[in-house]
């Protein structure tokens, strides 16, 4: 009965273990996701957004301005946000079961309604495994 108890602890621990700590495949699915949504933000492509992010999207510009998916799309397809390139350096990522988050820092130009800018970014992205695909629940960007 002792030797049960203590397979079925070591079982438990090892899934727990397990679920804690994901894959490199995991993490590389999340970059990914990532670099996907940064191309499809410099080219404010309307479906590739959509498809990336969640209905329950809360995206906080470092101006403190929070957009739902809804204006988030049409700020970028309309040219009222336009980032014309994004780079993106000091990555890191973390995944806990169906939850991801990623720290970056953003360097970019931007050609908002059509004056020329920068921006320097350090942002916090929040990533949900849905239907097999990783997609941005959350983003919060504060300036640097």
């Amino acid at each position: 009965m002792k030797t049960l108890k203590c397979l079925l602890m070591l079982l438990f621990v090892a899934g727990n273990v397990m679920a804690t700590n994901p894959t490199k495949d995991e993490k590389q699915a999340v970059e990914q996701a990532v670099e996907k949504l940064r191309k499809a933000i410099i080219d404010a492509d309307k479906a590739a957004l959509a498809a990336l992010t969640t209905d329950q999207l809360t995206y906080g510009h470092s101006n403190g301005l929070v957009e739902d998916k809804d204006a988030f799309i049409k700020a970028l397809v309309s040219g009222e946000s336009d980032f014309t390139s994004i780079d993106l350096t000091d990555q890191t990522v973390t995944v806990v079961d169906n939850t991801a988050w990623v720290r970056h820092k953003l360097a970019g130009n931007t050609n908002n309604k059509g004056v020329p800018g920068t921006a320097k970014l350090s942002v916090l992205m929040v990533w949900v495994k849905q239907k097999g695909g990783w997609k941005l629940l959350a983003r919060q960007a504060v300036k640097i």
